[in-house]
């Protein structure tokens, strides 16, 4: 070969080495030369992922001969979350991080993934009767008794409450809602209904406004996904009920901050979304990589939640990694 050649040849192969990743991952090949793909699947569209993302991409960033792709699903319907598997798979992922949208109807599903050589996870929302190697994510039975104790707090004399949340059949939905009526038990809270919105920002916010004219003396409204505080607040103000009605909500979405800032808002448990992102990247990789000893022998990482009110806010936004 002529060295011109040879130094032309040397020089593109370092340019190529050089290129970043489209999509931020670090695709520094392992040392077989093999580069495997992980997911991120959401169980819905909410800006409350947008935390999660950010932590894929912390993590894509660390890992070597990985790619990391995220998933939002585009709304909460089982099939659709079906149909983003379904083509990971197809296109060889080696591992999956998903929050279910129907953890008992996914489950046949979730296991021919497993059956299937892919690695599979749940963060956010569990299916526990799967085939999953892992669950990590908030002990959402434990959120929903801390926002019950949470409402407590705010409505020290009782009164009545409504509940809103995307799917009630959801795991996290049906554990945190179960936790919340645990932590209310002989209180003068009373809890009057539970109401869905299958993922609808605009439907969640009717549902707390017909609630409002439905129960004139309602006290009280909680919140189980993120996008329920915006709603629940943004009703609230527009029917001139801001003081009178307590609100309890999950997650930090821009509204609810603003609201916990203010004062319209009681409190908002929240959790870790970033860490769910960034840790189950980094747990597939090396598990793939056949370091197993990073699976919990519960199969089960809990992330922790905390309560945050007014006199917490600006010092909890401050704590907030950098996305």
């Amino acid at each position: 070969m002529k060295k011109g050649l040879f130094f032309a040849l040397l020089a593109s192969i370092i340019m190529v080495g050089c290129n970043p990743s489209s999509d931020g991952a670090n695709n520094s090949t392992t040392p077989t030369g093999e580069i495997k793909t992980i997911a991120f699947v959401t169980n819905n569209p909410s800006d409350y992922w947008l935390a999660a993302k950010a932590g894929t991409e912390k993590a894509a960033s660390e890992l070597k001969g990985y790619k990391v792709e995220f998933k939002m699903s585009p709304d909460t319907n089982a099939a659709s979350q079906k149909q983003i598997l379904d083509d990971l798979v197809v296109n060889g992922v080696k591992g999956i991080a998903v929050s279910p949208t129907d953890p008992i109807g996914q489950k046949g599903d979730l296991d021919k993934i497993v059956d299937g050589g892919v690695l599979l996870i749940t963060q956010d929302s569990d299916a526990a009767d799967s085939k999953r190697a892992c669950y990590i994510g908030t002990d959402n039975f434990a959120a929903g008794e801390m926002a019950g104790e949470e409402v407590k707090k705010a409505l020290p004399n009782g009164g009545k409450i409504m509940v809103f949340v995307g799917k009630a059949d959801a795991q996290n939905a049906k554990e945190r809602f179960g936790g919340l009526k645990k932590a209310l038990e002989g209180s003068k809270v009373e809890v009057v209904d539970l109401r869905t919105d299958d993922g609808d920002r605009a439907r969640a916010k009717q549902n707390v406004a017909d609630a409002i004219v439905k129960y004139p003396d309602l006290a009280g409204c909680v919140g189980l996904w993120s996008y329920n505080g915006p709603g629940i607040i943004n009703a609230i103000k527009e029917a001139k009920k801001v003081g009178a009605i307590k609100v309890v909500t999950f997650d930090d979405e821009a509204d609810t901050i603003a609201g916990v800032k203010d004062g319209s808002i009681f409190s908002m448990v929240v959790q870790q979304p970033f860490v769910f992102g960034y840790e189950s990247m980094m747990m597939m990789a090396k598990v793939l990589d056949g370091d197993k000893s990073v699976l919990p022998a519960d199969k089960k990482k809990i992330i922790p939640t905390r309560a945050v009110n007014k006199e917490s806010v600006e010092e909890y936004i401050k704590s907030l990694p950098t996305k």
